[in-house]
Order: structure tokens, then C-alpha cells, then sequence
């Protein structure tokens, strides 16, 4: 059975930025709480304020080593921040298998930082289905920017452009991220380019060809956000000041042109989708564990029902008809 939550306390703590309160509401998120709804409700006035920040790209290209260079740049302009590290789930618990986020812990004592690991919890996309609510919680927590680190990059990995407001892409030289990129279609979601361990070999290389790659999409348009692409050292901060100062340039041209609010849309009614699915099917579920599904199974089996009229009485049950 649930523990009891006072919602109305544990909101008024998650404001003041109490980080055990803010912690609190994103384990009731993972675990599906009852009071998730209450919750929602008495946060969304709060909302719509943090910007959104994507990382990913392939395993190995320091996407935790640049996140947390990110999070010092920010805060040395004074920007609370978020950060919400989406990791492979554990096979035993359910948990994130990368908990401890060893490489921020500089950042551990920081009041104005919040770090948490969310396990995707088999979820393909590379990120949690409650990291949107999760976002909402930092968001209304007083967060300027939430930081999104994904898992990784692939052709499952590109829904972290639907969340975020800006999307950076992770490379490194030698690892044949640039045609990966291309193949993966992380051409079309990235909105700032980043070749980290930029003093190895290659790195003039890297940069050479994602240019190139990227002068050959359809981003030619009038007006259109001409993706940069960045050379950085994480590990030394090399080159974070201009990734920073990019992710403030597309933040003013997604605000001028409208996108950032196409974007917000979208991000929302995406949101809206997932919590709907995910009632449809608990009440799928309890209504399956009948034998309604293995009544209407046998009748498509013999021949005297097919499929799609299987289905939609399957549905008119779910439905009360």
C-alpha cells in the first residue's frame, strides 16, 4: 500500500528548493504514486520557466564529463540547475546502474544543483516515460536549466529532441560518430554539435566532416537555426564557455522565431499521450486478466471473428459498452 503524502507540504518544501522535497516528489513520479495527479495539479502554475537541455550521444564521447563542465559553467553565472541523468535499469532492482553519478559529485554540495538518476526502466527511446514529469518538478523547483544526459544515441535514442528545448549532440574523433550520426538521423535533432576530446587525433577531421554533412541537410531555409558545431576538452573546460554561450544563442532564436513554443507543444501533448496509453493500459491490463481477451482469441482462431471486430469489442468493454 502507498504512504501517505501531504502534497500541499511536500510542494511548499520542492518551491523553497528543499532538496529532499524535490527528491521526494521524483521518486513518487517513478513509482507511479497515487498522489502523482494531486501533485501535478498543484505544481503547473509553477511551470514553463526552466529551459531544457539535451545531452547525448554514443557511450564513451564524455557525455557525464561534459555535463557536469556544463553545470559549472552555469553556475558560475549564478543559474540554479537541474540535471537528470537517464541510465540503463539495473536487471535486479529497476534502478539506475549508474546511481552514484561519480563524475558530478563536485557538484554534490552545491545548493544550487540537483542531480538525479532516472532508470529508463526498459523504455527504448533512451529516456524514462516519467522524465517529462520529472522535468516539471525541477522545473517548478526554481531550476533555470535542466540538463537531460541520455543514455545514448541510435535509432531509438532520437526522442530526447520531442523534450528538450535545445538538443547537443556528443562526438568524439575516432569513433566514426560522424557517419553513425547520419545513419541515426542525430543530424536532424541536434541543435548544437560538440566534438569532445578535441586534443586527441582527428578532432580537425570530425569537425571537418560533420560540417559537411550538415551543410548537405535541409537547414537552408530563410531564417533557419544553423546548427555550430564545437570543439571541447570537457575534462579541462575547454571550449564549455562557448557551448554555453551556444545554447543562449538558440535559445533567443527558438524564443524570436516560435519554435521554442512549437516545441513546449509538442513536449506537452506528447506528455499528455504517454499518461493516457499508460491508464489505457492498467485498465487493459485488470480487464485482460478476464477471459474476455481468451474468449475473443478462440473466436478469431475458428474462423468466426475477425481481428479488427475483435478488437474494437475488446475496446467497446474497456469503454463500459
Amino acid at each position: 500500500m502507498a504512504r501517505a503524502v501531504d502534497v500541499p507540504e511536500l510542494v511548499q518544501q520542492a518551491r523553497a528548493g528543499r532538496p529532499r522535497a524535490v527528491a521526494r516528489l521524483v521518486s513518487l513520479v517513478e513509482d507511479g504514486h497515487p498522489a502523482l495527479r494531486e501533485v501535478m495539479a498543484a505544481l503547473a502554475p509553477y511551470t514553463g520557466q526552466a529551459t531544457v537541455v539535451g545531452i547525448t550521444g554514443s557511450p564513451g564521447v564524455g557525455k557525464s564529463t561534459t555535463t557536469s563542465a556544463i553545470v559549472t559553467a552555469l553556475r558560475a553565472e549564478d543559474r540554479r540547475v537541474g540535471v537528470l541523468a537517464v541510465d540503463p535499469s539495473s536487471p535486479f532492482s529497476g534502478g539506475a546502474l549508474l546511481g552514484d553519478r561519480i563524475r558530478m559529485q563536485e557538484h554534490a554540495l552545491d545548493p544550487g544543483v540537483f542531480i538525479r538518476s532516472m532508470a529508463t526502466r526498459g523504455h527504448l527511446g533512451g529516456l524514462s516515460w516519467s522524465t517529462p514529469q520529472a522535468l516539471r518538478i525541477l522545473d517548478a523547483a526554481g531550476c533555470d536549466v535542466v540538463l537531460v544526459e541520455t543514455v545514448g544515441v541510435g535509432q531509438s535514442e532520437v526522442e530526447i529532441a520531442s523534450l528538450a528545448d535545445t538538443t547537443i549532440v556528443l562526438l568524439a574523433p575516432g569513433m566514426g560518430d560522424g557517419v553513425q550520426a547520419a545513419k541515426a538521423g542525430i543530424l536532424e535533432i541536434g541543435d548544437v554539435f560538440v566534438v569532445n576530446k578535441a586534443d586527441r587525433d582527428g578532432a580537425d577531421i570530425a569537425v571537418r566532416e560533420l560540417r559537411a554533412m550538415l551543410r548537405l541537410g535541409d537547414r537552408h531555409q530563410e531564417g533557419a537555426w544553423k546548427p555550430p558545431v564545437i570543439k571541447t576538452v570537457a575534462s579541462t573546460g575547454q571550449g564549455v564557455d562557448e557551448v554555453v554561450a551556444a545554447l543562449r544563442d538558440h535559445e533567443l532564436w527558438a524564443g524570436e522565431s516560435g519554435e521554442l513554443a512549437a516545441r513546449r507543444t509538442r513536449r506537452a501533448s506528447g506528455e499528455i499521450e504517454a499518461i493516457a496509453l499508460t491508464t489505457l493500459r492498467e485498465r487493459f491490463g485488470s480487464f485482460a486478466n478476464g477471459n474476455r481477451l481468451t474468449d475473443l482469441a478462440v473466436e478469431v482462431v475458428a474462423g468466426r471473428l475477425d481481428p479488427y471486430r475483435a478488437a474494437g469489442r475488446l475496446l467497446d468493454g474497456l469503454n463500459g459498452g
